[in-house]
């Protein structure tokens, strides 16, 4: 059943906002930077979530597809953060798994929601026509 693209749409959604409410917690509560740098780790890691969120609620194929390269970035972040011992280990692999469960599902959303036009050729095309006599010869 996740092959359905409005299952595949609500998981890559809850796993986005998922990631939110993760940086969010981890920046203000759970494993906060020194007090002058909070709002500027806020502006860093939360704002660019914001750029798509958006098209992502009215399930936009672009925006999902552009959102994944993006992600990539908050891949990168939650292995950096897992190499590192104590709380952020844990939460750097969380992150690691909601941006995975995000990307995959965006992914398979998008090949699956994807428009016939693009996927099929119609018959014929592409093939390059047989030569035929010149009949003045």
């Amino acid at each position: 059943m996740l092959s359905h693209p409005r299952t595949l749409h609500r998981l890559a959604v809850a796993s986005y906002l998922g990631l939110m409410a993760l940086l969010l917690a981890w920046l203000t509560w759970l494993s906060p930077p020194p007090r002058e740098l909070i709002s500027l780790a806020l502006v860093v890691l939360i704002g660019p979530l914001l750029l798509p969120l958006r098209g992502l609620l009215h399930a936009r194929r672009y925006t999902m597809a552009w959102s994944t390269m993006l992600i990539l970035v908050y891949f990168v972040h939650g292995a950096a953060s897992a190499a590192t011992p104590g709380l952020n280990r844990w939460l750097g692999l969380l992150e690691v798994v909601l941006v995975t469960v995000y990307f995959v599902t965006a992914i398979v959303y998008i090949r699956a929601t994807g428009s016939k036009a693009h996927g099929r050729r119609k018959r014929g095309a592409g093939e390059t026509p047989a030569p035929t006599k010149d009949r003045d010869n």
